[in-house]
């Protein structure tokens, strides 16, 4: 799932420690090769989309594929710095009470109409509309006046300065003529065939099995040199890998068994390269804090000294990743290095967990109280090797100490919308990614705990509600870290999450698209300049 900040891409964005590359031949054996128009690439996916408009999914593998096909007025460039897309320039007044956007002349939906500042304001109203049932209004709730005084022009102004405004209007811009006569945008037909202004035009979505998208060759940065992009699902892992190997996909995540072990051939050297930098996100453990085993912080306490955090990194990553303490990622401004801590101990987990009532009293080794066992169900999404470890590896920790959980693992459209979005769960593992503003009030405001919304654990806490609102009315970095740090004090006290580590990422892609530079947005930021020189091209069948 992504954090709610959408000018970052679907696939996590944050300042990363470093960025490395193994055999950083861009052109395998031959020459590099001149850029030319054409082939395909294709994508492995372990989920599916649940849809592409982004106002109203949550998941990273609709967010990545509605990039394709949608801008918004900003985006960050590989420096992680905010740029213009469909917005040429911009002025902010001194307060930061009023951005005045100048908009790109020329640019046409994929149907052929104009987009204008109309489709702006149209987008501003439905995030903002009751109807709309999205997760990421509450930016646009900050703004207290949107105009369009002619068509490439669009000014909003807020009551109070909001430190995320100018990131927040990363937004995917929607089509005003095609989307108007909806009331609620998630039920319109674009949703599921999705007309943008972006680099690729939607071809086709087979559920459960691919996306296709095709070059547009009207887009106003240049059309990409890339034919097609082909996204396959494919919920193994292991099976995705053998499919990369046999030439059924040119690209994916590793996992770090894959990496460090299956990829060390002359042959797979010869034909991938390998790329690994810390990624932009971590993983979790979280507690639906009403449920009576949960409410006490004392026994969330007792699981954070349970799990061994160490023995995931290493049994689990391989090394490749680093111990998370809260949702900020080291290395970066924001991050607090001296929040509370729970190194493993067992005995330490057994006492908080006497302390809250839980007690051994027949000696069979799993824990009672008030007649009822200590055992619960944890909820992960199928197809990720790394997440289903590293609950075995919890459930051992926990039976240690006396606590019995079982997994279960679901596939993850049926996870998020029948289960997350349900609050049908004790606990869960799951993942957000980290994006360049700080703000996180709609994944921790105790007003973020409805239908959709991202505090789907239901953590409440005054003191965070305050200073998440100081966080976003300052501009002033000290001030902003100063309450971003006592947040992360707070979370490490509360533990609504056991943060539990953030992971290196480890794509590869075939060595025959060249153009992959990587920088400290990763390797995606400039995906339209990726290339396969014509003498090396795949698929020939595409338009060039």
């Amino acid at each position: 799932m992504k954090i709610a900040r959408m000018a970052a891409v679907a696939l996590v964005l944050a300042l990363v420690a470093g960025c490395s590359k193994e055999k950083a031949d861009p052109g395998g054996a031959g020459a590099p090769g001149a850029p030319a128009y054409g082939d395909a690439i294709v994508d492995g996916s372990i989920g599916d989309v649940s849809g592409f408009l982004t106002a109203v999914t949550s998941d990273s593998a609709s967010h990545g594929a509605a990039n394709y096909v949608f801008n918004g007025l900003v985006r960050y460039d590989k420096d992680l710095k905010l740029e213009g897309e469909l917005a040429e320039s911009w002025e902010v007044t001194p307060d930061g009470k009023r951005i005045t956007f100048h908009l790109r002349k020329g640019v046409r939906w994929h149907d052929g109409e104009p987009f204008t500042s109309d489709d702006v304001l149209f987008t501003y109203r439905r995030l903002i509309d009751p109807n709309t049932p999205t997760a990421y209004a509450e930016d646009f709730r900050q703004v207290t006046r949107a105009s369009n005084p002619d068509p490439h022009t669009f000014v909003v102004e807020y009551g109070k300065p909001f430190a995320p405004a100018l990131a927040s209007w990363g937004m995917h811009i929607l089509p005003k003529h095609l989307l108007e006569k909806y009331p609620d945008i998630s039920r319109s037909p674009l949703n599921k065939k999705p007309v943008g202004t972006g680099p690729f035009r939607f071809v086709e979505w087979k559920t459960g099995e691919k996306t296709v998208f095709e070059a547009n060759p009207d887009y106003f940065e240049g059309r990409p040199y890339l034919s097609r992009v082909v996204t396959r699902v494919i919920p193994d892992p292991a099976t995705m890998f053998l499919e990369l190997k046999s030439g059924g996909i040119d690209m994916m995540g590793l996992t770090p068994l894959q990496y460090t072990r299956q990829t060390e051939t002359e042959e797979f050297r010869t034909s991938f390269n390998k790329y690994r930098y810390l990624s932009f996100g971590y993983t979790y453990l979280g507690f639906r804090l009403s449920h009576p085993f949960f409410s006490d912080k004392r026994v969330r306490q007792a699981f954070a000294h349970a799990i061994n955090k160490k023995d995931i990194i290493d049994g689990v990553l391989f090394g490749f990743g680093q111990e998370a303490t809260g949702p900020y990622k080291p290395g970066t401004w924001v991050h607090n290095p001296d929040v509370r801590r729970y190194p493993f101990d067992p005995e330490k987990a057994r006492a908080l967990l006497a302390e809250s009532g839980w007690t051994d009293a027949d000696g069979d080794g799993v824990l009672e109280k008030g007649g009822r066992t200590f055992a619960f169900t944890v909820l992960t999404n199928a197809g990720n090797e790394s997440r289903a470890k590293t609950a075995a590896i919890l459930q051992q920790n926990l039976a240690a100490v006396g606590v019995r959980m079982e997994i279960r693992t679901l596939e993850w459209a049926a996870f998020i919308n029948e289960f997350v979005d349900k609050r049908k769960f004790d606990a869960v593992i799951l993942g957000w990614s980290i994006t360049q503003d700080p703000d996180q009030y709609d994944i921790w405001s105790s007003q973020k705990t409805g239908p959709k919304e991202l505090n789907f654990v239901g953590f409440r806490n005054a003191e965070v509600d305050r200073l998440l609102e100081e966080g976003r009315r300052t501009f002033d970095m000290e001030g902003r870290k100063k309450a971003y740090f006592r947040i992360q004090e707070i979370l490490a006290e509360e533990q609504p999450y056991v943060f539990l580590y953030y992971p290196d990422a480890l794509p590869v892609v075939h060595k025959r698209i060249h153009g992959v530079e990587p920088a400290p947005a990763g390797i995606s930021y400039n995906f339209i300049k990726w290339y396969v020189p014509e003498a090396q091209q795949r698929y020939t069948t595409f338009q060039k």
